[in-house]
């Protein structure tokens, strides 16, 4: 049995337990042989949702955050309430296409193809502590792509929070420089 010394263990222990019981495989989804982790069943839960989204604010404030990023779609349902929770600005990491205006992009290669993000050339800048929150982190192509645009703001990159970290598909070994906290590993 394991003690929960601080209330950071005890909101780490809430989240885990209920992503364990809140999240559902979906299998051949997008595509044969992939097994989707689908967070709805969590959405749907306030309370479940609540605890998740209050040890995402804990990593949040432990490393100062200034800014929350958020990757599109899944990432922007957990990291609009982090940053609320903790007083912080939310930046929309957003798939191509989608921002007006003037962007940056970065792309690359996904589970199951490739992809390109984008965010506004202005929408980080020097002195700004970033972490950046998605639902899973799996290959880790989208973390990094998504920190590549972080930094080409000049702001500083602190780390990426996940709900889930499939470990199996070795995603830590494409961000070696990030610091990862992730509530779930699988």
């Amino acid at each position: 049995m394991t003690s929960i010394d601080t209330p950071q263990d005890a909101a780490l222990a809430a989240a885990t337990e209920a992503l364990r019981t809140h999240v559902r495989d979906v299998h051949d989804f997008p595509q044969p042989g992939v097994v989707f982790k689908d967070i709805t069943p969590l959405l749907a839960t306030p309370a479940a949702f609540g605890a998740v989204i209050g040890a995402l604010a804990e990593t949040a404030r432990r490393v100062g955050a200034t800014v929350i990023a958020g990757i599109e779609a899944r990432g922007f349902l957990l990291a609009a309430p982090v940053a609320d929770r903790v007083g912080a600005g939310i930046v929309p990491i957003r798939k191509q296409g989608k921002l007006p205006g003037r962007t940056v992009a970065e792309s690359y290669a996904l589970e199951y193809g490739t992809a390109t993000l984008e965010i506004h050339h202005d929408a980080v800048g020097p002195g700004e502590r970033v972490l950046i929150v998605d639902d899973v982190l799996a290959t880790g192509g989208t973390a990094a792509a998504a920190a590549n645009l972080i930094c080409h703001g000049g702001a500083e990159v602190l780390g990426l929070a996940v709900l889930m970290e499939l470990t199996f598909l070795a995603g830590r070994e494409r961000i070696p420089s990030l610091d990862v906290t992730a509530l779930l590993t699988v």
